[in-house]
């Protein structure tokens, strides 16, 4: 489980202010300097980075049983989710309990409940790659030369 594994570099991180981790089953374009920046303007012991979860289908409008338009693969709804790029504080790691515990269990409804949870919305690039048409639409863009989220050289 993820909390256990962030549980594990408890020892590494406890003298920090605070701390990044990230998912490993996603890309994204995200600004990690804004993010430390948001973290640290707010105080607060845990950022998420919010993201728009992309479309995965056409979406009808309709009205009654008439469809009068349709929009290719739209992005979501307009809500937002967790993007999995994070700034911690080291004591939240105190809220994981063992090392089968999920970190977006308990931990991250406590810290949403205590009012020490921030979410830095970033409306860029940002896609899991949760399948195989996920790994192979991000293999297509890489193809393509110039992906959204390689910001390096």
């Amino acid at each position: 489980m993820t909390g256990g594994r962030l549980k594990r570099v408890a020892d590494y991180v406890k003298e920090e202010e605070a701390f990044c981790f990230t998912y490993g089953d996603g890309v994204s374009d995200v600004d990690i300097s804004a993010l430390i920046a948001f973290h640290r303007r707010h105080g607060k012991a845990a950022t998420v980075t919010a993201v728009q979860p992309p479309g995965r289908y056409g979406a009808l409008r309709r009205e009654g049983d008439m469809v009068t338009g349709f929009t290719e693969k739209p992005r979501g709804d307009g809500g937002l989710i967790n993007g999995g790029f994070f700034v911690l504080s080291p004591s939240v790691l105190s809220l994981i309990e063992s090392d089968d515990m999920p970190w977006e269990g308990v931990p991250l409804e406590t810290l949403s409940r205590t009012g020490e949870l921030q979410a830095f919305e970033h409306l860029g690039f940002w896609q899991p790659m949760d399948t195989l048409r996920d790994k192979n639409q991000l293999e297509a863009l890489w193809a393509q030369g110039n992906p959204p989220w390689k910001k390096w050289a």
